[in-house]
């Protein structure tokens, strides 16, 4: 009695391991597996079906074996008996394991299918799987294998949008037009009822529209518009425009994407706009700098007269120093009638004038007298400067060492005092601040200039 229970014992013992054998040993059309995997590897496709052949042939007789009838243990040999048929492909037993039309479907292409080739046969085969082991619930994964398979563009593109959003669907085209000439055709042909752009186009614009609607990604959508061959550098334009010119770091970022895409006057329109804002707001510099570095000569003229209109009104030295800074950002090429070339001729003279009452030598104030003479004469100079320009220069006009002035100098002074009482008959012209003695004192000091001046020559 014992023997014989030992015996079936080990026959049923013999059976499991047998089974477990077959499974380790279940060929793979593969390079190598990773550690702790079942089955041999293969690499070449005849050497493979030789071994599959085999093993199946192995599994046929271990099924049609007649040690089945010596274990007595129901469970254990229904059970090996159904892996038996598992790993044989047969339909009934894979379809009553199988939870999911998934697993019925990888369960056919490991034991009834492997050679499966194309994605025609694989969506046949999903096809019939779907129909054994319908589910209430698809995954929203399924439906986009299922138009991979079906290779129906359109499903896969609006599964991908519906699941993923728009990031998904933008780079999906590329893998949907690599190997497909119909879905070239489909996803790269303009439609009438998206304005003349393409489906691709289209879901790249989305995207673009989602990256540049936050500003930690706004700087990637121009990467995607560039590939918008219908409407993408309209949209690059009107993004770049849109972003703030208040922060230096953004400004620069937005005038290097404009430098990358060769947009110039996007670039140069930009900078105009951070000129004016910055302007209008009070930072002076920067405004000049911008409207500088954008060329923008008009503004920068408006701007130079606006400085001379401003310091036009008095010639005080406070006044002069309020402006000698963007004045002399401004430089001197900026052409403003009667405005800069004024300026910085007034800011020369005032320079060498202050080395004079500083106690300098006679070089200084011949310097001095130089600057004075080249503002009478220039035509940039107001009339309404004449007087204070002279009266300015009193220590100059009565130098006591020796006249500094000579005799057609000095008649060119008096000259323009003539011309002054001409111009201040002119309803437009405008009077600047002097004490009341100036104009006497000036005319005594070119008085006694022009007597010395003879005299010594």
């Amino acid at each position: 009695m014992m023997s014989a229970l030992c015996e079936t014992e080990q026959t049923e013992n013999g059976l499991v391991e047998a089974v477990a054998v077959l499974i380790s040993k279940m060929p793979r059309m593969r390079v190598e597996l990773s550690e702790g995997k079942l089955g041999e590897c293969y690499k070449v496709k005849p050497d493979y079906m030789k071994a599959w052949e085999k093993w199946r042939a192995q599994i046929t007789k271990l099924d049609s074996s007649a040690f089945w009838v010596q274990c007595n243990h129901q469970l254990t040999r229904e059970g090996l008996k159904n892996m038996l048929q598992i790993m044989l492909g047969n339909s009934n037993s894979l379809c009553a394991a199988a939870c999911h039309w998934l697993e019925l479907y990888i369960a056919n292409l490991l034991y009834v299918r492997p050679f499966t080739t194309g994605l025609e046969s694989m969506y046949s085969l999903a096809q019939k799987c779907m129909q054994l082991k319908p589910s209430s619930n698809a995954h929203r994964l399924v439906e986009l294998m299922i138009g991979i398979l079906g290779e129906n563009t359109e499903v896969v593109l609006a599964e991908c949008s519906r699941a993923f959003g728009p990031w998904m669907v933008a780079h999906a085209i590329e893998l949907l037009t690599a190997g497909s000439d119909e879905a070239e055709v489909i996803l790269h042909e303009e439609r009438h009822n998206l304005g003349e752009i393409s489906i691709a186009e289209l879901h790249r614009l989305v995207y673009a529209q989602v990256l540049s609607s936050h500003v930690l990604t706004w700087q990637i959508a121009p990467i995607y518009l560039i590939s918008c061959m219908k409407q993408g550098m309209g949209l690059l334009e009107l993004l770049l425009y849109k972003q703030s010119v208040q922060n230096n770091e953004l400004l620069l970022k937005n005038i290097e994407i404009c430098r990358l895409y060769d947009l110039d006057s996007v670039s140069s329109n930009i900078m105009k706009i951070a000129g004016v804002y910055h302007w209008k707001h009070g930072r002076k510099g920067a405004g000049v700098f911008w409207l500088q570095q954008a060329r923008d000569e008009v503004r920068l003229n408006r701007i130079a007269q606006h400085l001379f209109d401003s310091v036009g009104k008095s010639i005080s030295d406070e006044s002069f120093k309020q402006w000698e800074g963007l004045i002399e950002l401004l430089g001197s090429e900026t052409k403003a009638a009667g405005g800069l070339e004024f300026l910085h001729k007034y800011r020369d003279f005032k320079k060498s004038l202050k080395q004079v009452h500083l106690g300098k030598t006679t070089d200084s104030a011949k310097q001095a007298v130089e600057s004075l003479i080249s503002l009478m004469k220039n035509t940039s100079t107001p009339p309404r400067f004449w007087l204070p320009l002279l009266y300015d220069s009193l220590k100059l006009l009565n130098w006591q060492e020796r006249p500094l002035l000579t005799v057609p100098q000095t008649n060119l002074l008096l000259n323009k005092l003539q011309e002054l009482s001409m111009a201040r008959l002119r309803p437009d012209f405008t009077e600047v601040e002097l004490p009341q003695q100036a104009l006497s004192s000036v005319r005594l000091a070119l008085a006694t200039n022009l007597g010395r001046a003879i005299l010594e020559e």
